[in-house]
């Protein structure tokens, strides 16, 4: 008898084929436990940071901060795929202080904070050498070519729209933007989108020209570092010394952030600058009133990024039998159980979110343009030619220039 039950089990199931053409997967050691691996790359931040601010400030060698920068592209930027990126981890502490049920870990914290209070006391050496984003564009930094001042000053608002956008969308929980556009993830990853690799392609194809043009003209992470480092306890100068006017640095700084000198006496009257300011100061609400307007705008089209209000208004176009078919997204709302007129409820909440966002955005950008242009009604004298605290990267190029030898 139990032979013969043996014998039909035996047969329920088809015998194994050893002969088939499966070959056994090559085992691998398994990656260190993420929290520890999350420690070590700040770990190495804090390393590199310091490393940077001590071969700008006391050694004053560019070919030190070069061989830092190196270091930080490979490490930061090709082995850990770009992602370990403070620029990235802005919208994690937005999105951490409007919702209390997100709660940003430790390391994307530190990660975020740790270059400005750099940036606080030694300047923006995060950007001159442990930046990947700022690396891999300096790397093709060949010919570099000045853009006109006006032209640099209107691309330098950008940044400012960017952080605003970025601030507005992670704190409404509708998008992370920085992370969706980084133009040189993709380079870092050996794969991406194709949009996204042209997009790279084209600012390191420019950056051989106009020097770091995402830095400069896009970087939303690098607009707190230029309020930072304008309050920084320690800077980077041109020269060790007094400088002597020679002139030799005037042209070294392929990103314009030398200051050149201006003379007490200044043929225009202190009269004619007050007015200036004063016009300035007048104007200032109208500038404000029109940017918030503009800013008020902007809602609708931001709000196509948010997960909800995409669903909802899939969903008004197949309930008006528009739609040629139905989506995944949408058949798995409908047999989750969940009302419509909910979900039309949480998108106008969030559309409303977005109103509010867009307004201040628009109120900030005025603000910025406000506080430039009284700043440019403002003259102050210089002996000398400086770098300015918070345009300036901090790269270390013009210390060659200069003649004077520390002491």
């Amino acid at each position: 008898m139990i032979s013969f039950v043996t014998a039909i089990a035996s047969f329920r199931f088809p015998q194994p084929d050893f002969e088939s053409n499966y070959s056994q997967p090559t085992t691998s050691a398994p990656m260190p436990d993420g929290a520890l691996t999350e420690y070590l790359d700040l770990a190495i931040l804090g390393l590199v940071l310091g490393l940077s601010s001590y071969f700008i400030l006391k050694k004053r060698s560019r070919k030190l901060t070069f061989l830092v920068m190196l270091f930080s592209l490979l490490y930061f930027g090709f082995w850990r795929n770009g992602c370990i990126c403070p620029v990235g981890s802005l919208q994690n502490v937005t999105m951490a202080l409007f919702d209390s049920t997100y709660a940003v870990p430790f390391t994307v914290l530190a990660f975020f904070l740790l270059p400005i209070l750099f940036t606080l006391f030694f300047g923006r050496t995060f950007c001159a050498a442990v930046c990947p984003l700022g690396a891999i564009q300096d790397a093709v930094v060949l010919k570099p070519v000045k853009v006109p001042a006006v032209i640099a000053k209107v691309l330098g608002m950008i940044p400012y729209l960017y952080l605003a956008m970025a601030v507005v969308l992670a704190a409404t929980g509708s998008a992370f933007i920085i992370c969706r556009i980084d133009p040189f993830v993709a380079f870092f990853r050996m794969s991406g989108e194709l949009p996204m690799l042209v997009f790279g392609a084209i600012l390191l194809l420019v950056g051989v020209f106009i020097a770091r043009p995402y830095c400069r003209f896009l970087c939303p992470y690098g607009v707190l570092l230029n309020w930072a480092s304008r309050f920084s306890l320690k800077h980077m100068t041109i020269t060790p010394s007094d400088c002597i006017q020679c002139r030799l640095c005037e042209d070294s700084c392929p990103f314009d952030a030398i200051k050149k000198p201006v003379p007490a006496v200044s043929p225009e009257s202190r009269a004619t600058s007050k007015r200036r300011l004063v016009a300035v100061l007048l104007v200032l609400p109208l500038i404000i009133a029109a940017c918030t307007f503009s800013g008020r705008m902007l809602h609708r089209p931001l709000s196509m990024l948010n997960n909800t209000v995409i669903l909802a208004e899939q969903i008004a176009i197949e309930e008006s039998d528009a739609a040629q078919t139905t989506t995944l997204r949408s058949d798995a709302f409908r047999e989750s159980g969940k009302s419509v007129e909910t979900l039309y409820e949480d998108a106008e909440k969030v559309r409303a979110s977005l109103k509010r966002g867009c307004s201040l955005l628009g109120l900030f950008i005025g603000l910025v343009i406000g506080l430039k242009l009284a700043a440019f009604s403002v003259r102050r004298s210089r002996s000398g030619y400086e770098p300015d605290r918070g345009e300036c990267l901090s790269c270390g190029r013009c210390f060659s220039y200069c003649p004077v030898k520390a002491e």
